[in-house]
């Protein structure tokens, strides 16, 4: 029986499967063609040049055992990159005369034609070990003023983790996603940093998607994408931020698709932000977003009002400012959702008493975040919602101000307490003070307690809801 080219490749491809990963053989073995069989040479068609380096880099050896294996010790194996597959990477087109299968009467190489015996390895560069890269990272980033919260304490351990052991965990990639202001960025370089700091021998690079591809569409004007490629490879740690700006650019994708590849194969780590989460990225290849899943996804969340605090608290004690304790709380009250807008406060709180020579108070504060926010909360006194709170429980006024451990009373000063945190500029201390003189801690366990309750009890939720809308219609009023 006569074996055609495509009997043969699968032969081969039987002894290829036992000696690579089921992942390997999926990626770089499913996509070959068969073409050709001609005596004791096979020409098999690879999708690009990429993708024919990444073979001959990796794979070489294991090619000639299976083809001799099946054609004799004299079998060599030609590659074929298609017309479509070599524009991609500037490589010449094949002759459409010879057909781009092999080379021509007075062996002439023919472009998109390569034999494996003659290729050299493009990789291994004589006297050369590696190469020095700038990490383009901020100093400032550091995991040191990273606070962590609840928002971010799984992207931060995680992050903590890769930092030790780059492309040595789980997480690999590392996606970080969020909306815009809440540290991804940070994170991200917060990692880069901390590796370039103790590890030396590792290559660390910090590039948004942006300048990415930017960087891709000149390799491609230079003729130098294989610079480009060959460069991204000898990266250890490679942090590429705002993927979602590769979103529609099907070029820039599949470089960065095969280049994804390599990285993770070689054990290097990978590290992406995003302002969404990968299954939420449109425009973005079915096959990418299925390896941004292979590792771990973390969304950072709005942080809550103590964290903002802890942020805002540690900025101010970086620049040497003692920021009264009653105007932080207001501005982290107002400021709930972006980090970023909390240091612009921030700046402009002090740029402003600096130029016009005004104490830090809450009026000054009040008038600065009136050019952040639409709407500041709303002037209800603490004193209206003990009244409205002991009218809706039946209890008197003055029984919110005493100590007692009837349940009844007990939850509504605990309700008391927690909508003047939400719904007054007043201070932690100063809402304390208005119940008998507690002090902040007992209003901070008070509102944990009411949210608890409202967690696990929709009854008393509702009973929340209602009295807060009580509250928001009599200001109406």
């Amino acid at each position: 029986m006569t074996r055609d080219s495509q009997m043969v490749w699968d032969d081969c491809l039987r002894i290829i499967k036992k000696n690579v990963s089921p992942q390997s053989f999926k990626t770089w073995f499913e996509p070959i063609k068969p073409v050709q069989l001609d005596s004791d040479v096979l020409t098999i068609q690879v999708p690009n040049k990429f993708f024919f380096e990444w073979i001959e880099e990796h794979y070489v050896q294991l090619l000639k055992k299976s083809i001799r294996q099946e054609l004799g010790e004299k079998a060599r194996l030609v590659y074929h990159i298609p017309e479509n597959g070599t524009a991609d990477f500037t490589q010449p087109k094949a002759n459409k005369s010879d057909g781009g299968h092999s080379a021509d009467k007075d062996n002439e190489p023919v472009p998109g034609v390569f034999d494996a015996e003659m290729i050299k390895n493009p990789f291994i560069i004589p006297g050369i070990k590696r190469i020095k890269v700038d990490p383009q990272l901020n100093p400032h980033y550091t995991f040191e003023n990273f606070i962590e919260g609840d928002c971010n304490r799984l992207a931060r351990n995680a992050g903590l983790a890769i930092a030790k052991r780059p492309g040595g965990t789980a997480f690999n990639p590392l996606v970080i996603f969020g909306d815009v202001g809440l540290g991804k960025t940070h994170l991200a370089q917060a990692i880069g940093n901390d590796i370039v700091s103790r590890i030396q021998d590792k290559a660390v690079l910090y590039v948004s998607a942006e300048k990415f591809t930017n960087q891709i569409i000149q390799a491609i004007k230079n003729n130098s994408v294989n610079d480009f490629v060959n460069f991204y490879q000898m990266i250890d740690v490679l942090i590429l931020d705002d993927i979602q700006f590769l979103s529609g650019k099907q070029k820039t994708q599949e470089i960065f698709f095969h280049l994804f590849n390599q990285l993770h194969q070689n054990g290097k780590q990978i590290i992406l932000t995003s302002d969404r989460a990968p299954k939420d990225l449109e425009g973005m290849e079915d096959r990418l977003i299925s390896r941004f899943k292979w590792g771990l996804t973390a969304d950072l969340q709005s942080p809550d009002l103590e964290t903002r605090m802890a942020i805002l608290g540690s900025k101010m004690e970086e620049e040497g400012v003692d920021l009264p304790q009653d105007v932080l709380e207001f501005i982290c009250y107002n400021i709930k959702n972006n980090i970023r807008e909390l240091e612009g406060v921030m700046v402009s709180l002090l740029a402003q008493s600096t130029l016009i020579r005004r104490d830090v108070d809450i009026d000054l504060a009040r008038e600065v975040i009136r050019n952040f926010v639409t709407t500041i909360n709303k002037e209800i006194t603490v004193e209206f919602i003990q009244q409205l709170v002991a009218e809706h429980f039946n209890v008197p006024v003055e029984k919110l101000h005493h100590e007692t451990r009837k349940r009844n009373i007990v939850i509504a000063r605990q309700l008391s307490m927690y909508l003047a945190k939400k719904l007054t500029n007043k201070s932690l201390k100063a809402i304390g003070e208005q119940f008998g003189g507690r002090d902040h801690s007992t209003v901070i366990y008070s509102c944990k307690a009411v949210q608890d309750m409202m967690d696990t009890d929709l009854i008393f939720k509702d009973t929340v809801e209602e009295v807060e809308k009580k509250l928001k219609m009599s200001l109406n009023n």
